[in-house]
């Protein structure tokens, strides 16, 4: 679904479980930005997303790492999600 030729950022201490919470919660991001995506999805995406990445510093690092690699703003697609009463959400001004 993703053409994407850029790689995510990870951390190398993460457990593969925690890799995938992070990698589930970058592809709810891109989502968002090209097709669309249910908006409980990308909030259950980002608490599981909270529990590797605690930290309000590591997360900004995390999504701006993201957003040179993808275009895609990390912040923008989970704040549409927690302000948001729609169902789906649809990001526009992707790269």
């Amino acid at each position: 679904m993703n053409s994407q030729n850029y790689s995510y950022p990870l951390d190398p201490s993460w457990t593969t479980k925690e890799m995938e919470q992070v990698i589930a919660m970058f592809r709810a991001v891109e989502d968002a930005y090209e097709v669309g995506v249910d908006r409980r999805l990308v909030l259950e995406c980002y608490r599981a997303f909270k529990q590797v990445v605690p930290s309000k510093a590591e997360e900004k690092q995390l999504g701006r790492e993201f957003e040179k690699n993808s275009g895609y703003v990390l912040y923008q697609v989970v704040k549409e999600a927690q302000e948001s009463s729609t169902k789906k959400i649809k990001m526009v001004g992707s790269k």
